[in-house]
Parts: structure tokens; C-alpha cells; sequence
């Protein structure tokens, strides 16, 4: 069977993919997908994402925590924003969440619209999601979730990290993907120091939240994948 395996290094570009009949892979490792995928490992029974903070009050009064992050920082008011630490099992186990971020969400919603299915990435839990990712009879995109619309070297990093793992099991690649696991080459001996290079990474200095990069950065310390069904995203059952 020959499959394809692609990445999309920014939303801006999901319109020139054809994804109807492909799994899309959402990335944004600092910090959204990341806590996601946590969350979800830590027991989250689900996590609701929202295009705009204002969508996060329509659930105010259903039982359900509130998160909200723009820019990097928690939004005032909510209970918390996309700090994978905020997603511990004391917090959100059997919780429902609902979310907003300035990038990750926005990229799930674009891709929800179109794909065959939809997932969540992220270094935690590489393993796991690439080798489900081997044995579905579908074509892949990795999509980037940047920055504003903007590339990106964290997302683009784990791309290529999944292109790596997943290179002798798909048979088309397209420039991105090469260009990807290159950087990702370049980069897995020490991802920490790679993206001191990143302007995302400075960004986050500046709010003080190295802790939040550096547990990002952990492989596979996780082994849920995170599926979009419906409005909400779930533990995929994979047996």
C-alpha cells in the first residue's frame, strides 16, 4: 500500500492539502498539544477546544474548567492556560476542560473542518502516536500549528521527529517532510538547545516558564493519543 506522509509548516498553508481522506496531526509542542496529550494521559475525561476566549464562557456554567491562553500568558479570569503542569491528575482527572490557545486551537479547528480524522502530537507522546500512526491504511499530514501564521522550528522539529520514525512505512514524502527531519536531525541530540535558537523560545523566557519548555521537550512519557470526536477531544482507543 502506498502511503503519503506530508507537512504542512503553517495553517496559512492547510488550503493547498487535500486532507478528506488523511489523518491530520495537530502540532504546537509549546505548549498547547503538549498539555493536551497530558491532560488527556492524566484522565481529562475530555478537552473542548475553542476558537476565541469568549466561546470558553458559553460553558461557564456546566461543571467544566476554563482555560485561556493569548500570548503566552493565562487570560484573567480562567482557571488556567496551556501550561502542561496545570494538567495534572489532581486537577483534571475525570475533569472536562475547555480550551483556548493562541495557535494550537485555531489549527484544530481549521483541520476539523475537512480531514478523515484528527489527532494531537507532541514529544510526550512520539512513540506512541507513530506507531499507530504505521498501521492505519491512511495518508498523513503533519500540521504545524506555528506561530500568528507564521513557521516555526518547535513544530516543525516534532515533524520531522515523526517523519523520521515513520520513514521505511510511507512511500511519498514531500519537501517539507525532508526539510523537517532534517532540522530534526540537526537538532534531537540536545532539543533544548536547538530552540534557544527559536523566537518562540524567547518568548517564553521572557514569561519566565522555562520549566513549561523543558517538560515539553520529555519523549515519550506518555502513551494516549488525544482524538478529536466531534466537538471534544478523547482518548483514542487504539486496541
Amino acid at each position: 500500500m502506498q502511503r503519503r506522509i506530508e507537512v504542512c509548516l503553517t495553517p496559512a498553508l492547510l488550503n493547498l492539502y487535500t486532507i478528506d481522506s488523511s489523518i491530520v496531526v495537530v502540532i504546537d509542542v509549546l505548549r498547547a498539544t503538549s498539555s493536551i496529550v497530558y491532560g488527556i494521559n492524566n484522565g481529562a475525561e475530555a478537552i473542548i477546544p475553542v476558537a476565541n476566549v469568549e466561546d470558553c464562557l458559553t460553558y461557564a456554567d456546566q461543571g467544566f474548567l476554563l482555560a485561556a491562553e493569548r500570548n503566552g500568558e493565562v487570560v484573567e479570569g480562567y482557571d488556567f492556560g496551556n501550561s502542561p503542569f496545570s494538567y495534572t491528575k489532581e486537577k483534571v482527572g475525570g475533569k472536562t476542560v475547555v480550551l483556548t490557545t493562541t495557535n494550537g486551537t485555531k489549527a484544530l479547528h481549521m483541520a476539523s473542518t475537512t480531514a478523515h480524522q484528527v489527532v494531537i502530537g507532541s514529544f510526550l507522546n512520539l512513540k506512541s502516536l507513530c506507531n499507530w500512526l504505521k498501521v492505519q491504511d491512511k495518508d498523513v499530514l503533519l500540521l504545524c500549528a506555528g506561530w500568528k501564521d507564521n513557521f516555526n522550528l518547535e513544530d516543525t522539529l516534532f515533524a520531522g521527529a515523526v517523519v523520521a520514525e515513520l520513514r521505511k512505512d510511507f512511500t511519498h514524502f514531500d519537501d517539507s517532510c525532508v526539510a523537517a527531519e532534517d532540522l530534526y536531525q540537526l537538532a534531537k541530540d540536545d532539543l533544548r538547545a536547538y530552540l534557544h535558537k527559536s523566537s518562540h523560545s524567547h518568548r517564553l523566557a521572557a514569561l519566565n516558564i522555562e520549566e513549561d519548555v523543558k517538560f515539553c521537550l520529555q519523549l515519550d512519557i506518555c502513551e494516549a493519543i488525544p482524538v478529536l470526536q466531534g466537538d471534544s477531544l478523547v482518548l483514542l482507543k487504539t486496541t
